[in-house]
């Protein structure tokens, strides 16, 4: 059982390095062939497009194995009754302490869900649940590298990313112990044991990279599209307004559904935005997009996912436009 196990483990490690260097190697390609090719068709635009894609693309994807090789590792080895022992009773209390914990405990979008929901199933509060869940994918370790290197001349955009987020996490946690109701939230139910130790990780981490990598992909292909399609005097209409530019790019955030490990680089990408906007951008998509509301609602039902995810968003922009006016 054991062997099974660590053939298993070893396969999809190898899956996801191999998967990872094909893709970067495919994207490095493609940056050489794609302004070449766009160059003798006279589409100087095509050629810009590649070169932000591959750009976006080159930059997230170590970022993303690391990311979801220590969160299947998390999800494989570390017992949920570790939170349970280490969480106060008083929801006031646990909410920050949970929110705190994502600094330590990485976890991408996808995969918070589940976690938060095991964490209510054995006995973990709500409130302090939820809090967990916002915080883990928006203020690990893997993010905040991957946002210093993204923003390198600007350190003040990672503390911002870690404030914002963690005090949205934090905002969110207290709101729901406060004006939350039962009937809204709908327990997930216990699901079919899935194992732990290595024949676990290696599954987690071979469905969570194949997930995340299609949606890193994805959101660098409409990042370049946004860039080159949208004409300038619309970008202008709203990048000349620090009241316009910040509701977009938060609205930008819910439907390109970039994952947490990579969204710093498609912000980054978007130049013509001001500082707080782009905050707004890496704060709003690890905690409200369009595969977490469905997730949501598949876990907790729809009666919570459409409250929660857009109480969320409104208090992830406040959250940014305050930082981003102090740090910014």
């Amino acid at each position: 059982m054991a062997a099974d196990g660590l053939r298993i483990a070893v396969r999809a490690l190898v899956y996801a390095v191999v998967g990872g260097a094909a893709l970067l190697a495919i994207a490095t390609v493609a940056s050489v062939l794609g302004p070449t090719l766009a160059l003798d068709l006279y589409t100087p635009p095509v050629a810009a497009w590649w070169t932000v894609f591959t750009a976006i693309t080159v930059q997230g994807v170590p970022f993303l194995l690391l990311g979801t090789v220590v969160s299947a590792a998390i999800g494989a080895f570390v017992p949920e009754r570790v939170f349970t022992r280490l969480l106060p009773r008083n929801q006031a209390l646990a909410v920050p302490l949970a929110g705190a914990a994502g600094v330590v405990l990485p976890g991408c979008e996808c995969a918070s869900v589940p976690v938060a929901g095991s964490l209510m199933r054995r006995g973990v509060a709500p409130a302090a649940a939820l809090a967990f869940l916002l915080s883990a994918p928006a203020i690990n370790p893997v993010v905040l590298v991957a946002t210093s290197l993204a923003f390198p001349a600007q350190p003040g955009m990672v503390l911002g990313r870690l404030v914002a987020s963690l005090a949205t996490a934090v905002v969110m946690g207290w709101l729901w112990a406060r004006f939350g109701r039962e009937e809204w939230l709908r327990l997930p139910k216990p699901a079919a044991p899935s194992g732990k130790g290595l024949r676990a990780f290696g599954a987690g981490l071979e469905h969570d990279f194949l997930h995340a990598g299609g949606f890193l992909v994805l959101g660098a292909g409409a990042a370049a599209t946004f860039n080159i399609a949208v004409p300038r005097s619309v970008l202008d209409l709203f990048t000349g307004s620090a009241w316009l530019s910040v509701p977009l790019l938060a609205v930008l955030a819910v439907v390109l559904c970039v994952c947490s490990e990579a969204d710093a680089f498609v912000a980054a990408s978007l130049s013509g935005f001001s500082p707080t906007a782009r905050l707004a951008f890496m704060v709003v998509g690890p905690m409200v997009d369009l595969k977490l509301i469905a997730l949501q609602a598949g876990t907790f039902g729809r009666a919570f996912a459409v409250r929660f995810s857009a109480v969320t968003w409104v208090v992830a922009v406040l959250s940014s436009v305050l930082v981003g006016w102090w740090l910014l």
